[in-house]
């Protein structure tokens, strides 16, 4: 990749390689115990590509800001962070960040674009990331948060941050009000870097105005937001381990059980946290979701698919088949959310005996109405993914509870869905393409 124009550091966005979510961190803490030597390669899709184009002013501007990622390092003050605020991560990885770990953007990320057919100046990113699995992991939350910054910077630009911070709060206290305890995750799609602060902000006042309300805010997925406003930073692990495991293991009946039990011995049992479930399909999933593992994970995460049929199925898994007490584990729901689903999901989480939390991410940093409305038309955020493709020359897929999110090699696909006995599932309650259109 060549950059066309000079770059100044303090013209960067991402200031801190904290500025991610935990996930990122975890997992690389875990790729760098277990597969320092795998190469990756990532590539980005945009969802809801058919009417989110970019001009030439973004494209010149994200650039800039993927070079200036080259001039990232670790700070002590954030080393010691990190090890203090989290223990559980090795020693050897802290020191792996500590000897100048740095990003190399020229070499490991390939920026191009495509012009739009019946256009002259819209434009289609085509984003590649390749490298070893240890360093370029972290790309992904830089990556997607600048080009939503981006879009919303230099095409749709029909937008303020006015009541931002007030719509947080009331958002944030009417979820407390009903007893929903949640943390905030949207730090890859937020509108921008301001627009989180000011969300956290209104969360946190939210949070502070009646005394049983604190225990409700469980914090945030942002490992910088949460070191500045003294929150805990929330989260365990994404697909991407999963489908990177399951491609080096070629072993997809079994990728599920064996991707934990790295996790597990990496961390410890006590620190598994939540157990993503749907990189292969659910079903699949709880197959291998036996004890003593499912002793080790607090709960599950539910990230694709309908919601109360998963709610069901994990109900009957932990009470019925493994016989766990009632409401001794949990689900966390992370797919889409907002208000009133949070409200009906809470309640129905809790009728099948299981606690519930959730995490809620694009609701809170890129819910906007656009300023020529006065304020009553949506400004509609972007629906962007990156996911890993390969890993070690071998392909890596992903099948999920939801046929709009399958992604990966269409061969590979359709091997691993014959292997596994899995028939695709199209849930219509939610639009890939306009995920958050009201």
């Amino acid at each position: 990749m060549t950059y066309s124009k000079e770059t100044n550091a303090d013209e960067a966005v991402i200031k801190s390689f904290l500025d991610t979510d935990l996930y990122k961190i975890s997992m690389q803490a875990a790729v760098h115990i277990n597969f320092p030597d795998s190469v990756v390669e990532y590539r980005f899709n945009n969802r809801s590509i058919k009417d989110k184009k970019f001009n030439q002013e973004a494209i010149d501007w994200l650039e800039i800001q993927f070079a200036l990622l080259a001039n990232l390092r670790f700070t002590k003050e954030e080393i010691d962070y990190l090890k203090n605020t989290l223990p559980y991560l090795p020693e050897k990885y802290l020191t792996f960040l500590s000897n100048d770990f740095k990003l190399d953007p020229k070499n490991e990320i390939y920026f191009s674009h495509t012009k739009v057919v019946g256009t002259d100046d819209l434009f289609d990113l085509v984003i590649t990331i390749k490298g070893k699995w240890e360093v370029t992991i972290l790309y992904e939350i830089y990556v997607l948060a600048l080009v939503s910054e981006a879009y919303f910077k230099f095409v749709d630009i029909d937008w303020d941050h006015e009541g931002q911070k007030e719509q947080s709060f009331q958002k944030a206290a009417k979820l407390f009000e009903n007893g929903v305890a949640f943390s905030e995750f949207g730090t890859r799609r937020r509108r921008d870097f301001k627009t989180q602060e000011l969300i956290i902000q209104g969360i946190v006042e939210a949070s502070n105005s009646k005394p049983e309300y604190k225990s409700l805010l469980l914090g945030t997925s942002n490992v910088l937001l949460a070191k500045n406003h003294n929150l805990r930073p929330i989260g365990t692990v994404a697909h991407e381990w999963f489908m990177g495991i399951a491609s080096l293991k070629n072993d997809y009946l079994n990728s599920n059980k064996i991707a934990m039990e790295y996790w597990v011995s990496t961390f410890g049992p006590e620190n598994a946290g939540l157990a993503l479930t749907d990189t292969f399909g659910t079903d699949i999933f709880l197959k291998n979701f036996e004890k003593p593992l499912s002793d080790y994970y607090i709960g599950v995460r539910q990230d694709s698919g309908d919601p109360k049929a998963y709610t069901d199925k994990i109900s009957n898994h932990y009470l019925n088949h493994l016989k766990y007490e009632p409401f001794s584990k949990s689900i966390c729901f992370s797919d889409s959310l907002n208000v009133e689903k949070c409200l009906d999901l809470n309640e129905y989480c809790h009728s099948k005996q299981l606690k519930c939390n959730f995490g809620i991410g694009t609701f809170f940093t890129n819910d906007f109405k656009t300023k020529s409305s006065n304020y009553t038309t949506k400004s509609e955020p972007l629906n962007i993914v990156i996911k890993i493709m390969q890993i070690d020359n071998n392909n890596c897929i992903k099948i999920s509870d939801n046929l709009g999110k399958n992604m990966g090699d269409a061969v590979t696909l359709i091997r691993v869905k014959k292997e596994l006995g899995y028939v695709d599932k199209e849930w219509t309650g939610v639009s890939e393409e306009h995920r958050w259109k009201e």
